[in-house]
């Protein structure tokens, strides 16, 4: 199974590590193909790149890789129940998580909250 989305994927926990220990600001989305994560891959793939967000880096996980226990298994991440898992990254450093749909307002809101330009 493969995530079918123009964004870039993190294959492994090594990749993962290496890219929020090498890049300031960045969102993760967690997650499958279905309807409660398509929206949040949508709305990464129109910020990716922006003059807005061009600052942050993003990628999408497969939730069932064994390598994305590295997000599933965050603390952070504990109590939720709705895919997909949604981790912003801060200097290497988790600074939020959220889990189920968002729409562009609500990722734009976290992105502004956690990310500083």
């Amino acid at each position: 199974m493969t995530l079918d989305t123009n964004l870039n994927h993190v294959k492994t926990e090594a990749e993962l590590k290496d890219l929020i220990n090498n890049n300031e600001s960045v969102m993760v989305c967690c997650g499958r193909m279905g309807p409660m994560c398509l929206p949040v891959y949508d709305v990464m793939e129109q910020l990716e790149g922006s003059d807005e967000y061009g600052h942050v880096v993003f990628r999408d996980m497969l939730f069932d890789n064994p390598e994305a226990a590295a997000i599933r298994d965050l603390p952070e991440c504990s109590s939720f129940r709705g895919l997909p898992f949604t981790v912003y990254y801060r200097n290497g450093k988790v600074v939020k998580a959220t889990s189920s749909i968002q729409n562009k307002d609500q990722v734009t809101g976290i992105l502004d909250e956690v990310f500083e330009k």
